[in-house]
């Protein structure tokens, strides 16, 4: 259960939290999956096909999201959308079909990887929620869990171009599309935006879906002080909003990217 968040005039920073949850609640409602890539896994009701669906759309989520959204119609076209049973099914000759997929630098050759990899985790690994929670559980931090998931990714033989697709936060890397796959699997959301089913990872331990919009306006907030978006900025940021609201703090990740995207130029109180 989501914890009621408190008055803000009672919070250290109680004028701050109290825009984040105006904008939160401005934000975080159903019309939000009308344009957004998390459309794409909602078109699924089986946890695999949500899982592997959300996982694919998190990771050509970048550019403009009408585009990624009709890439990943194409996508599961080619999978007549059946994205569980064709990874675990899928011959060489099925794969070949993806050879013409390009969604910007990600191409038929990277798609062909994710797939094989897919089939990997999902056959010997227990699939994409099993392989997060067992290092999550072990830890009760995500940040173990996103490092064993890189290393597991690509255990397979496969293209070194693909390497730039997944995130290795040992790199610095702000991990953005996969800390939105992982808002997106484990957050509870009454609003029913957020999937909630991974249940034995605490949406408390979450981690920013850090971007160039959340960024400029969490700069423009003070709630970063951090200049480039790499992986030190996304703890800073959470750690501020984990003092905001200790249960969910991701779920600002709507208030920052509405205030991003939708209020260009607007000079926000500090």
């Amino acid at each position: 259960m989501i914890r009621p968040f408190m008055n803000p005039q009672e919070h250290p920073d109680g004028e701050l939290k109290a825009l984040l949850e105006e904008k939160y609640h401005q934000y975080h409602h159903e019309s939000f999956i009308e344009e957004d890539p998390i459309q794409i896994p909602r078109m699924f009701d089986d946890p695999e096909d949500i899982e592997i669906a959300g996982f694919l759309a998190a990771t050509i989520a970048w550019g403009q999201r009408k585009t990624i959204i009709s890439n990943m119609n194409n996508l599961l076209g080619y999978m007549h959308h059946s994205p569980y049973e064709f990874v675990m099914q899928a011959g060489r000759d099925d794969l070949e079909d993806f050879r013409v997929f390009k969604h910007r630098t990600f191409n038929g050759e990277d798609c062909i990887f994710f797939l094989r990899s897919l089939k990997n985790i999902y056959r010997h690994h227990g699939g994409l929620r099993s392989l997060f929670e067992k290092y999550y559980l072990e830890h009760l931090d995500l940040r173990p869990a996103l490092r064993a998931f890189h290393e597991v990714f690509f255990e397979i033989p496969h293209p070194e171009r693909t390497r730039k697709h997944v995130a290795d936060i040992r790199k610095k890397s702000t991990a953005k599309r996969l800390n939105m796959f992982l808002r997106w699997m484990v957050r509870p959301d009454p609003a029913g935006i957020d999937f909630g089913l991974w249940r034995q990872i605490s949406p408390r331990h979450l981690y920013m879906p850090l971007d160039v919009h959340s960024g400029k306006v969490a700069r423009a907030l003070g709630l970063l002080t951090r200049k480039q978006n790499d992986w030190q900025a996304v703890e800073e940021l959470t750690a501020r909003l984990r003092e905001m609201d200790p249960q969910d703090p991701v779920k600002y990740d709507y208030a920052l990217f509405g205030m991003g995207v939708f209020e260009h130029g607007h000079q926000w109180p500090r």
